[in-house]
């Protein structure tokens, strides 16, 4: 997968979880879930475009790392908002399964740079 279709495709996740998190009811323990996940969820996005303007493999490693802890804490409120039943596995097994797909391939591309870099 390419840069500009990973791009695209944190940017679908982002959009899902703005969706998730609209969807909310209006409860107290919702509303927290819903703002904790709307800033880790659009930050995956965010930080990935900063991690393809990267100076160097260093600071893309780093980056990276930003946009894998991102992505993980998605899913921890993805799976929070189906543990206290405030919507069902069901509905957010999708979302989940792609958070997980975009975490392992993040951590495969920082393995990768991180074998380049000490090969140079």
């Amino acid at each position: 997968m390419d840069e500009t279709e990973f791009k695209r495709r944190t940017r679908e996740f982002a959009k899902r979880v703005a969706g998730v998190c609209d969807a909310l009811p209006a409860q107290r323990t919702a509303d927290v879930l819903a703002r904790q996940l709307i800033r880790s969820g659009m930050s995956v996005a965010a930080n990935y475009r900063a991690a393809c303007r990267a100076r160097s493999t260093r600071d893309m490693i780093s980056k990276l790392s930003i946009v894998e802890e991102e992505a993980d804490e998605s899913v921890h409120w993805l799976e929070m908002l189906v543990e206290l039943e405030i919507i069902t596995e069901k509905r957010l097994a999708p979302l989940i399964d792609e958070g997980n797909q975009i975490i392992a391939m993040l951590v495969a591309s920082i393995k990768t740079l991180r074998r380049k870099s000490t090969k140079s």
